[in-house]
């Protein structure tokens, strides 16, 4: 019986906690951290059965990596970067799309039933990466001067304001961006845990009370939520690896 007395088992933030599967030394081992394990073993595995053994005329497998991988390249990171200067950065960017998309499908796989990324340490983590990629490459680009300069914006022709423009641009590269980076991601993926969990509970609540109907509706919704879901899943992959791209590319970009 829910705390409401109705007996539904809303869904909430105990929907985002697990029990650990085991416990070594204090550290605890749960459900989300098997699933983020098990989507490196599968992007791994998947790329090696794609193109270990590649040949001039590919199989179905190789074909459809060799797609995704081009998709990443030409129509991410190219399209960003261009070809010379992005060229270096297709592997990080394959693989962080990759992986992030599979850390969202598991929320639609049975059984296992949770998008990794909705935990938020996950896109914190992937964010922080591109920022300690970012932020050194700048000043290696630029030098000291000219990569606080990148950084903040800093125009003499904008006058009187130029400082008011350079806090707002350190205030927004710096501390917000990497911050924007990561909640896009998980706010997406949690909400959609969330409606998901919702509708699925509610079906199953409503098949076992007088509104049968009403359980048909909401069956019907589990539905489009799923398919709404997978298209989300890719979308926001798409979106964290296109972001991450744009800022390696203002890293690189000349100062005007």
């Amino acid at each position: 019986m829910s705390d409401n007395g109705c007996g539904f088992p809303s869904p909430g933030l105990h929907s985002f906690l697990f029990k650990p599967i085991f416990t070594v030394g204090g550290f605890e081992f749960n459900k989300v951290m098997l699933l983020a394990l098990l989507t490196t073993l599968v992007v791994i595995t998947f790329f090696y059965a794609a193109f270990g053994k590649a040949k001039v005329v590919p199989g179905k497998l190789q074909m459809i990596g060799e797609a995704g991988y081009d998709f990443v390249r030409r129509g991410i990171v190219y399209e960003t970067m261009g070809k010379k200067e992005g060229e270096k950065y297709v592997p990080l960017m394959v693989s962080m799309f990759f992986f992030i998309w599979i850390m969202n499908i598991w929320s639609v796989i049975p059984l296992t039933q949770f998008p990794v990324s909705s935990i938020f340490a996950y896109p914190v983590v992937l964010a922080a990466i591109v920022y300690f990629i970012w932020v050194p490459l700048t000043f290696k680009r630029h030098g000291f001067v000219g990569g606080w300069k990148n950084i903040t914006g800093y125009d003499n022709s904008l006058g009187p304001i130029k400082w008011l423009v350079s806090f707002i641009e350190f205030f927004s590269n710096l501390l917000v961006r990497p911050f924007t980076h990561s909640v896009r991601l998980f706010a997406n993926m949690f909400a959609g845990h969330l409606m998901l969990v919702m509708f699925t509970v509610a079906s199953w609540y409503l098949l076992n009370s007088w509104m049968i109907p009403a359980a048909g509706v909401s069956f019907v919704m589990t539905i489009a939520m799923i398919l709404f879901e997978l298209f989300v899943q890719a979308v926001q992959a798409y979106v964290f690896v296109l972001l991450s791209a744009t800022y390696i590319q203002g890293a690189l970009a000349e100062h005007h």
